[in-house]
């Protein structure tokens, strides 16, 4: 093969500018600690390496809402318990108004803190996050949950947000609830169940009260009847022979047979009547539609007993009945719902250390296929130094010579 010398300084040209190249790749890798520089460096691996990525994007969002939920959850916490907090004083404050020795002017005193334990609760069902929302109201954050009216003809406190609950992704098949309507937890708060009586003419009452609150409860959470109101009366009948017979009017059953003297108190299903009345004479008892009453409702009602001047002993006696059962049903829906914030909080941070763990696996996955090996990227790069540095110094000493040298 005839080497002619315009390819002698082709190949020796080509030979330089590889070497080049390849250091200038090397020192590429060695500055920005990357060993792919372009997917055509491995295909494969830079496919890999994108969908790691996208991967590891994903969980760094799915932290971020985690750290958003745990955020939210404490802050409705925390409101929970001060409110739990207040209730429960208030709940002591109305025991202790039933003392029957306090004067009109130690009510009026427990009835001023009662109104500030209101307020305080009205403030914090309108807790308000980093964000300026309202976390109780819903989807309607940006409005006030409860606002409060006192001179409205009905009730004071109105709800002016709605049911909505955000559900928030924390992985790709774990979604949970950030936020809860203040409308499931201080707004449909069952308020005491009762009754209402009627009479005969001439029939006179002197009592009638629910005397055992868990009995009647009881019994009314098993016999009302939503679709037929008749089957929520029951009729005492005044029988020969000093008794009563006490029925069902809806379905004409006889619930019970007890004996009785007019003026005497009577019991049944937790109910205690005292009623005037000869034999024929009907009394009836009506079991009254659940109702809900907002909690801070229940705390503006006891108030106004407490301060009222015009109050009767038997009307107090019912608000205070009124308020406890109102403010006991009240604890037990936060209780619920702190409940619930804190094993949602539990699966947050379960989600968050399964996350962490992921991540870590995925950033060693695709460090492996991108980093740089410092070391072998070294000895690569001094390996190629060196030859770029031959081929430089043979160079000049190849293309010098000629055959003309050798002929004398």
């Amino acid at each position: 093969m005839r080497v002619t010398t315009n390819l002698i300084y082709n190949q020796n040209l080509r030979n330089i500018d590889t070497n080049q190249g390849n250091l200038v790749d090397i020192q590429q890798q060695l500055a920005s600690g990357k060993k792919l520089l372009r997917p055509s460096d491995d295909p494969v691996g830079a496919a890999q390496v994108i969908r790691l990525t996208e991967e590891l994007d994903k969980i760094t969002q799915y932290q971020r809402n985690n750290d958003l939920t745990t955020n939210a959850l404490e802050l409705q916490e925390t409101a929970l318990r001060s409110i739990n907090d207040v209730v429960n004083r208030a709940r002591v404050l109305t025991v202790q108004s039933g003392n029957g020795i306090l004067a009109s002017e130690d009510r009026k005193a427990i009835g001023a803190e009662i109104e500030q334990i209101r307020n305080q609760v009205l403030d914090l069902m309108n807790t308000r996050n980093a964000s300026g929302e309202y976390i109780f109201a819903g989807y309607q954050s940006s409005s006030q949950a409860f606002e409060f009216n006192p001179s409205a003809s009905g009730n004071k406190v109105t709800f002016l947000g709605d049911d909505g609950e955000n559900q928030i992704a924390l992985s790709d098949s774990v979604k949970i609830q950030s936020t809860s309507s203040g409308k499931s937890i201080f707004q449909d708060v069952f308020a005491r169940l009762n009754f209402s009586t009627s009479a005969s003419p001439g029939v006179l009452i002197e009592t009638a009260r629910v005397d055992e609150q868990g009995t009647f409860d009881k019994f009314h959470k098993q016999n009302f009847d939503t679709l037929n109101p008749i089957n929520n009366q029951y009729q005492i009948e005044v029988l020969a022979g000093n008794q009563v017979s006490i029925s069902n009017v809806g379905t004409g059953a006889i619930v019970s047979t007890q004996s009785y003297e007019s003026g005497e108190t009577i019991r049944f299903a937790g109910v205690e009547l005292n009623f005037e009345a000869n034999v024929g004479d009907t009394v009836n008892i009506e079991l009254n539609r659940p109702e809900k009453k907002n909690l801070a409702e229940t705390l503006n009602d006891m108030f106004i007993a407490l301060t009222s001047d015009d109050i009767s002993e038997t009307d107090f006696v019912n608000a205070i009945d009124n308020t406890l059962v109102g403010l006991d049903n009240g604890l037990e829906k936060m209780s619920l719902e702190s409940s619930s914030i804190g094993a949602r909080l539990n699966i947050a941070q379960s989600i968050n250390e399964s996350n962490l763990d992921s991540e870590i696996t995925l950033q060693a996955a695709r460090s492996s296929i991108e980093d740089v090996d410092y070391a072998a990227a070294s000895t690569e790069f001094a390996k190629q130094e060196t030859a770029l540095q031959a081929a430089f110094q043979s160079f000049p000493r190849v293309s010098s010579l000629t055959l003309f040298d050798y002929i004398g």
